[in-house]
């Protein structure tokens, strides 16, 4: 859960869509291809979004906290973009003197996206999943590919400027999957900022796809390495069962990603000495990193929700399912018959002003209403009913509890008719929030990753930790290391083991 990623959020759709608004559709010189484009913003403007959507981001999952790693990461940036089309002799001066921001997000998931204007992202998950410093270099130069490339602005003006359907070819416009960026960066879902988001084309994709390349390339990397990460990619894709043929997608297939990423590679050989790979110095560099969901934000444990930075806790019911985000906690029944969203009450001081504020809204018919206790700490609780967009009656319950400084917030609700069978449900739950004292669930660690060299050979699969790490498959662990289960490893050989 995120303290600021509320407020941050709202500001960033207001931001976006006062650039928005201002833009106009103006046709300029493509850096790469030399071509004439149409572009939604100027460079100026591009700036603009990145400078104030960049603090959003970081307020939703934070800078992962390692300064060693950040400054790796910065420099190997900084280093791909000194060879980019920003940097060469035909450039505009506007835009070869645009600052550039490499940031490693506190984020499990595999993913890398950009900001016009400059901004690039990976998350720690992606660092995890990568085998070496040339993939790091393919995956940080298609992104820059996509500042470079101006895709954003392109799919903008493409959008016809002036629509709410568009805008920030970002917040990651795409992710490395080529996912939807508004999901998986800002978890908009729901929500009216869902709109201010485009995905990239497969033309874009395959583009910065071949800049990445490019840059890696010509700074001496053997780039053809990013076809390992890629095939990696869609090992994930099909563990998880969201592979998506790629006739019906927006994006080319990481199979097919794989396929051209070596061929490229192949290309620029002819042109350049490629034979850096750096493994060792980068699987070095990994050691004790944070990898999967950090406990430290909030995990569940026998029913139980602990948070052990804010220090509480609060049951739910057996059987429900839990799911962590970062602006809040949803509990649902089974057959999604009953909810229950746990999140922080905004710009409220007290129980009672939030009660007061809710019992406001419109649509709402209050039952009763009235101060509460929720293990001795103030509370608010209110019934009402409510109306569904179909016309189907549902009620709810919503309780606010003051702690720490803060208002949480719990509310439950189901239709009209089954609100008897879940009230016990949302009761428990409410009236299981308390301080969280037990210093072993405050002192969880993450799983951190443990550079281990062989000292014998075997299958991959005989140097696997027992027990596995709380939320690792054998099979994650092998695709993380970028090998099968049955791989045969000698000795000397580094290993990526979650511990």
């Amino acid at each position: 859960m995120n303290t600021k990623f509320m407020k941050s959020r709202i500001r960033l759709a207001i931001v976006l869509l006062a650039i928005l608004l201002s833009g106009c559709v103006s046709v300029e010189q493509s850096l790469v291809t030399g071509n004439k484009r149409a572009f939604g913003y100027t460079w100026g403007q591009e700036v603009q979004i990145g400078k104030e959507s960049d603090p959003s981001i970081v307020a939703e999952f934070g800078v992962y906290d390692n300064a060693q790693i950040s400054a790796y990461i910065e420099n190997l940036g900084q280093e791909l973009l000194a060879v980019s089309h920003l940097q060469r002799p035909e450039t505009p001066t506007e835009m070869k003197s645009t600052a550039f921001t490499f940031r490693v997000l506190d984020s499990p998931v595999v993913n890398a996206f950009a900001l016009p204007g400059g901004y690039v992202y990976v998350t720690r998950g992606l660092l995890s999943y990568l085998d070496n410093e040339a993939q790091l270099a393919v995956v940080l130069g298609h992104e820059i590919g996509h500042v470079v490339g101006r895709h954003a602005s392109k799919r903008a003006a493409q959008q016809q400027i002036g629509q709410l359907g568009l805008i920030v070819g970002a917040v990651g416009a795409q992710t490395i999957f080529g996912g939807n960026a508004a999901e998986s960066v800002l978890n908009t879902a729901g929500s009216a900022a869902g709109l201010l988001f485009l995905r990239y084309g497969r033309d874009d994709e395959r583009e910065s796809d071949d800049l990445g390349v490019e840059y890696a390339s010509i700074l001496g990397y053997e780039s053809g390495e990013g076809s390992r990460f890629f095939r990696s990619l869609l090992r994930i894709q099909e563990k998880s069962g969201q592979s998506i043929p790629s006739f019906t997608s927006t994006h080319p297939d990481p199979g097919e990603r794989e396929a051209t990423i070596q061929r490229m590679a192949s290309e620029w050989a002819e042109q350049y000495t490629m034979d850096k790979v750096e493994r060792d110095s980068y699987l070095a560099r990994l050691d004790n990193l944070v990898v999967g969901d950090d406990p430290r934000q909030g995990y569940a444990e026998n029913s139980v929700f602990y948070h052990p930075t804010l220090k509480f806790q609060f049951t739910y019911p057996s059987g429900f399912q839990m799911i962590n985000q970062p602006t809040r906690v949803v509990v649902l029944e089974p057959n999604q018959k009953a909810i229950i969203i746990f999140s922080m009450a905004q710009d409220v001081t007290t129980a009672r002003d939030a009660g007061a504020k809710f019992a406001a809204q419109e649509g709402i018919t209050v039952i009763n209403q009235g101060a509460a206790t929720t293990n001795g700490l103030p509370s608010y609780e209110i019934m009402a009913k409510a109306a569904a967009e179909d016309g189907s009656e549902f009620q709810l319950k919503q309780r606010y509890v003051e702690y720490g400084g803060t208002v949480y917030s719990f509310l439950g609700y189901a239709a009209a008719a089954d609100y008897d069978t879940y009230a016990p449900a949302f009761q428990t739950t409410f009236g299981g929030f308390k301080a969280l004292t037990d210093q072993k669930k405050i002192n969880v660690q993450p799983t951190r990753i443990d550079i281990t060299t062989t000292t014998r050979s075997g299958a991959f699969s005989t140097f696997l930790p027992s027990p596995l790490p709380r939320g690792f498959s054998d099979l994650d662990i092998a695709i993380m290391n970028q090998v099968n289960l049955d791989t045969p490893i000698g000795p000397g050989v580094k290993l990526k083991i979650p511990r």
